[in-house]
């Protein structure tokens, strides 16, 4: 007996079919092809990332702080560099959003400076304590040398946070022996040798409201502190200006004014011309918008900024090979503005931040190598924020003692080898059109890759601006060059994305708690750490190549560990 269709049903089986006739038209996307050629270096791979800072220094030596540290501490076989705000604004060093304060200076009812080392020590051990170096930024202004002190210490939310700390000192000499009499401390308490191995500037943002005097007056406090750290510990390395990122014709001008005045200008300290600069520092960031329903980086921004950065200290006689430190290098401006007032800061809790770290991270060691300068360090300027609701979407590194995907990004550098090797990759988009125009039509699936001894290394990532659903992008990776007796290795894979190494996810799934119980607080930390995507195991190489197939999701990165 044959089955028979009633005729009612028929157009209804037409619309499906119709229906489905596009998605058996469209073949599935080509594997992305991921190239690494192990036997063909490509110089060294410096670690430009290991540098981090933030505006409360009192964070320091809070408890998440401390274990904050430490982790940082543990990125990398070298030290990270920690820059902070702060360390001689006046205050009794309660931290809030945006503010922190030492109490280093004050002065007597006849004017007489009184130094108090106790806060700044606080902040210092810890830094030591966690093996890492300061980078140290002299500022800002102490309420007794303003030369317009009230209202001092600002509200921030509320209000404008450029206060009396910002303005110039009403007493140059005094300023200069204060910055003498800091270092000097410093010196003493932890010896000339770990001293000098120290990063030193003057001031943050000179070029904006950060810096109430002039530029001429910048200039001034400039020659004073570095002539002031010169004097305690000769031979430290100092630099600035650390302005904002110069695509503005405002910020450009400064930023090439100031190397003009190192170079030739009238050093007010001294009386003799130039000033010495042992780096030169600018901030590029970068530009997410919020488009109703998800965020949309904005990449070219930043990249932009440091480009022309570059283009301006390669076109410098003088200091065209003088390191370049990016003293803040993030995708937008303010840390302590969280995800409640800004919707497009929500991108900070999950993988988006990762692999936008890892995008800007490949493009930035590109455009060094292009405009041929010495790229020294990127601050990635976040840490963490005391008494603030769990993932509230502030810029920082950890939350509530949680740490967060990007922290796992920068765990993901630090298992990065010092030797880059030849890599290639289908979808990767040139750095001009990144800069030009973002990573707004095709994600970017692009790698690095290193070699150390009997090993190599691959950080793979599938980038897009766009915080929207996608497929995940299958690749064929092939890692060629390998010892030709070699026939076997252990293959480990370290990931980050919506279900591994994301503390963010585990804790909506646990139903986002305000405060966690005992119990989910063992779990939060746990997710919070880099994690395995499955276990190691043994693959074959054949013919000095080994031959991986993976899938990564949207916004993910990979680590793949290849060792013999």
């Amino acid at each position: 007996m044959s089955a028979s269709i009633s005729k009612p049903a028929i157009p209804f089986i037409v619309f499906i079919l119709v229906s489905l006739l596009p998605l058996c038209a469209q073949p599935p996307a080509a594997p992305v092809t991921i190239h690494v050629q192990a036997d063909q270096v490509e110089g060294r791979l410096p670690r430009v990332w290991n540098y981090f800072g933030y505006d409360e220094p009192n964070y320091s030596y809070a408890p998440n702080g401390k274990k904050l540290l430490n982790e940082i501490g543990a990125l990398a076989p070298d030290p990270a560099y920690i820059r902070v705000h702060n360390l001689l604004t006046s205050g009794d060093g309660a931290a809030a959003l945006k503010w922190g304060s030492t109490n280093a200076y004050s002065e007597d009812a006849n004017g007489k400076p009184i130094y108090n080392w106790e806060i700044v020590d606080r902040i210092f051990d810890a830094f030591h304590s966690a093996g890492v170096k300061p980078l140290v930024e002299i500022g800002f202004m102490p309420k007794d040398l303003s030369t317009h002190p009230e209202p001092y210490r600002h509200t921030f939310p509320q209000g404008q946070i450029f206060t009396g700390w910002a303005y110039p000192p009403k007493d140059y000499a005094k300023w200069s022996e204060l910055v003498f009499q800091f270092a000097r401390h410093l010196q003493a308490r932890y010896g000339d040798a770990e001293v000098k191995t120290w990063l030193w500037e003057v001031w943050n943002e000179p070029d904006i409201d950060y810096w109430k005097g002039t530029p001429e007056e910048f200039f001034k406090l400039y020659d004073y502190s570095a002539d002031a750290v010169l004097r305690a510990l000769p031979g430290a390395r100092i630099g600035g200006p650390d302005s904002t990122g110069p695509r503005s014709p405002k910020a450009i001008q400064f930023l090439k004014d100031f190397l003009q005045h190192c170079s030739e200008g009238k050093n007010s300290a001294t009386g003799k011309i130039g000033a010495p600069l042992d780096f030169i520092s600018f901030h590029p960031k970068g530009a997410p918008t919020w488009k109703g329903d998800h965020v949309q980086m904005g990449i070219s921004t930043q990249l932009s900024a440091m480009e022309q950065g570059f283009k301006i200290v390669a076109a410098s006689a003088k200091f065209r090979r003088v390191p370049i430190i990016l003293g803040e290098s993030d995708p937008e401006g303010c840390a302590a503005c969280s995800a409640q007032t800004n919707p497009q800061n929500a991108y900070r809790n999950g993988a988006l931040y990762a692999s936008y770290t890892a995008e800007t991270l490949f493009h930035l060691l590109a455009l060094a190598r292009r405009e041929h300068v010495n790229l020294m360090g990127a601050v990635t300027w976040a840490f963490e924020f005391e008494d603030q609701p769990p993932f509230a979407g502030f810029r920082e590194l950890a939350t509530n003692g949680f740490d967060k995907p990007v922290l796992n990004a920068f765990r993901m550098f630090g298992l990065l080898n010092d030797e880059r090797v030849k890599t290639e990759s289908s979808a990767a988009q040139p750095t001009a059109e990144v800069i030009g125009g973002g990573v707004r039509s095709q994600a970017e699936v692009n790698a690095i890759a290193t070699r150390g001894k009997n090993e190599i290394a691959v950080l793979v990532w599938n980038y897009h601006d766009d915080d929207l659903p996608a497929s995940a992008a299958a690749i064929d990776l092939t890692i060629a060059g390998l010892p030709a007796n070699l026939h076997r290795a252990t293959l480990e894979q370290f990931r980050i994305d919506a279900g591994h190494s994301n503390a963010f996810a585990a804790w909506k799934e646990a139903g986002s708690p305000a405060n966690p119980s005992a119990e989910q607080v063992t779990a939060l930390e746990a997710a919070a750490q880099l994690q395995l995507l499955d276990s190691p195991r043994w693959i074959s190489v054949e013919h000095a190549t080994a031959a991986l197939q993976i899938t990564l999701p949207r916004q993910g990165l990979s680590l793949l560990r290849l060792r013999w």
